[in-house]
């Protein structure tokens, strides 16, 4: 009886150790060697036991905006104009002062441009020269359209640079120029107008650039080199580009006196038919 006993109460303290062992398993995760099993502490443990200080900004909702201030970038200075640079000796001046301009910087026909500006306005020498050729009668007919006349009254200069320059379709010439008279860039040669074949036209300056030639040699004098990137230039500030090496070029390759090739020919003036005499009547009874 006692041996019973003694096996039913060691039996009960097998259970009771082993509810304890597997109460124990449940409140402990297992763990390995090295690694502890026990839970990480609380935040506010933590925070207790190591304080961190840091400013974390708030998350911006999208399309609301930004709370940091825009920071404006600093000013620069002004910037400071610098001049073209100087590409020749010469320097140059738009032929035509004093009033609004425009002309077309493309091939019409000839190599020349017309500078359409208003009646009156100053045809000025684009450079230092000598006037070479002055008309100051208005001799162009449109029954006879002769080349010669075509520009109207005209001044010619040969500049210093060696080019020679025309401006056509004058209203006037300035009083004083004739062939022979030294002028400066910007000295007033004439007026604008539309003399010559322009005389159905608004106003405006023939201006061409050629070669010092002979008067017979007309189509010369009327423009044999492309001036438009000139004028862009000497308006545009950009005094000092010079067609004189343009210029050389052309006269090396079509020789210093040309034949003429465009518009050339003049109309032949109409002749009236002559009245033809009346016959004479004789009457028998005479």
């Amino acid at each position: 009886m006692r041996s019973g006993h003694r096996s039913g109460h060691t039996a009960r303290l097998a259970a009771v150790a082993g509810a304890v062992l597997a109460v124990g398993a449940c409140g402990s995760p297992a763990g390995v060697a090295g690694v502890s099993t026990v839970p990480p502490a609380s935040g506010a443990e933590a925070a207790a036991a190591d304080p961190v200080t840091a400013t974390i900004p708030a998350p911006v909702a999208q399309g609301e905006p930004s709370a940091t201030p825009a920071v404006a970038p600093p000013k620069g200075d002004e910037p400071v104009p610098v001049p073209p640079p100087k590409v020749s000796e010469f320097t140059y001046t738009f032929p035509v002062q004093g009033c609004e301009t425009s002309y077309q910087s493309k091939l019409l026909v000839l190599p020349k441009t017309t500078i359409w500006a208003p009646k009156g306005c100053s045809f000025v020498s684009p450079v230092d020269g000598v006037v070479h050729e002055v008309n100051t009668k208005n001799r162009w007919r449109p029954s006879t359209d002769k080349g010669q006349d075509r520009e109207g009254r005209f001044v010619t200069v040969l500049g210093e640079d060696g080019v020679l320059y025309l401006g056509g379709h004058l209203d006037a010439v300035a009083p004083g120029i004739a062939p022979g008279t030294r002028v400066k860039a910007g000295q007033v040669l004439g007026q604008v107008g539309n003399s010559g074949n322009a005389r159905a036209t608004a106003s405006n300056l023939y201006f061409a650039i050629s070669w010092k030639t002979e008067p017979s040699l007309w189509w010369v004098r009327r423009g044999m080199v492309e001036p438009w990137d000139y004028l862009d230039a000497w308006l545009k500030g950009n005094r000092t580009l010079s067609p004189a090496a343009e210029t050389r070029a052309m006269v090396k390759r079509v020789g210093a006196t040309p034949k003429c090739a465009i518009l050339c020919a003049s109309k032949a003036p109409e002749r009236k038919p002559e009245p033809k005499p009346e016959k004479t009547r004789i009457s028998l009874n005479d």
